[in-house]
């Protein structure tokens, strides 16, 4: 992450409702403002390096929407690294950024990134509340050993295309009255390479990469939300003629717990009382991420009261401290009775007094604050 800590949006000079679109132009216009071939500012580095990592955020769905729900922190608790930008020219940079996509007189890049792989990991609530390490598969496409990733035959060498003279791309130039237009397309025998191999690699088939099953540890933080994924950089499939590699994605999935809901940081249970318990009191043992808690329920204890246990949470993610835990009283009553309960229950009633039932004027609230 950039030291500074920027808003993205303020890097690259976009509202917050800037489209696709928008974002890249934006950053194609700083890439060219601040590349070091083009700018001689002396912070045009760390303000170049600071534009790439906002447009590798904002450029995708998955990250720019926990950026847009979490900021820095969400990023750095989903796993976001941001990448490693080497200075190339500025058709390679732009390549790696945009694709195949070329500006100014070339055709097609030839070396291309690989693409993106994912992954799927459960863990339990209180696997997210602690944090842990869980081994993941992947099938990734890597270099062919046999030819490098060139795609060619040991002991071979590809030829030139004679279509393009190895330039990768065809020119068209046509005439009109408002002035002469250059058309540049892909060589269409080389399909961009500029080379032709006559004799592709005979393991990879002249793919230059083949595909291996990978196993890779992945360190999931503490206080992770169902749904989140951790970007590993560089994991992802090989790029094409020594282009970068893709990342590799690991979308969590948190399991639900059987007696315990997560809202937020905050964690939220009942406890059952019976109607004894209730109108006694009792000391009961309540469940938590940390263990059993008792609490001590005085006599008259009514239906939804709720109780807080400050800090007994789950952890702020890549924050510090913790929420707490709501816990609800749900009070029992018997489904079914004996006839001498039955009888002692009605005699009970006949001899209570009526101010015995003090009605709770804070029930409501606390209804509505449940549902909150």
């Amino acid at each position: 992450m950039a030291t500074t800590e920027r808003d993205y949006y303020e890097v690259l000079g976009l509202a917050r409702s800037a489209s696709e679109q928008e974002i890249k132009k934006a950053f194609r216009r700083l890439a060219r403002e601040l590349h070091p071939d083009v700018s001689g500012a002396p912070d045009a580095e760390g303000r170049f390096r600071e534009a790439a990592e906002a447009y590798e955020v904002l450029s995708k769905a998955e990250t720019r929407e926990v950026y847009d729900r979490y900021g820095h922190a969400g990023l750095r608790g989903g796993g976001f690294q941001p990448g490693r930008f080497d200075f190339g020219n500025l058709s390679d940079l732009f390549s790696a950024f945009f694709g195949d996509e070329v500006f100014g007189a070339g055709t097609r890049s030839r070396r291309r990134s690989g693409g993106d792989v994912g992954a799927e990991v459960a863990i339990e609530l209180r696997d997210a509340a602690e944090g842990a390490r869980r081994e993941v598969r992947f099938e990734v496409a890597v270099p062919c050993a046999s030819c490098g990733g060139n795609g060619v035959e040991p002991g071979t060498s590809p030829t030139t295309c004679p279509t393009c003279a190895g330039a990768g791309g065809l020119q068209q130039v046509s005439t009109s009255v408002f002035g002469e237009f250059v058309r540049t397309q892909a060589c269409p025998r080389c399909t961009g390479a500029g080379q032709i191999v006559e004799h592709p690699c005979s393991t990879c088939q002249g793919a230059g990469r083949v595909a291996e099953e990978r196993t890779l540890e992945v360190e999931i933080p503490a206080g992770i939300h169902d749904g989140q994924r951790i970007r590993i950089t560089g994991e992802g499939h090989a790029g094409s003629r020594a282009g970068r590699s893709g990342d590799a994605y690991v979308l969590v999935h948190v399991r639900p717990h059987p007696r315990l809901a997560r809202d937020g940081n905050d964690i939220v249970s009942t406890v059952d009382l019976t109607m004894t318990q209730a109108a006694l009191g009792a000391r009961v043992a309540v469940e938590t991420l940390d263990g059993d808690h008792e609490l001590e329920f005085g006599p008259g204890t009514q239906p939804g009261e709720l109780r807080t246990l400050r800090g007994r949470g789950m952890p702020v993610l890549q924050g510090f401290g913790r929420g707490d835990h709501r816990v609800f009283v749900n009070v029992v009553v018997p489904r079914r009775l004996t006839e001498e309960q039955r009888r002692l229950l009605e005699d009970f009633e006949r001899g209570i007094a009526d101010d015995a039932y003090e009605r709770d004027e804070g029930f409501f609230e606390k209804l509505k604050s449940a549902f909150r």
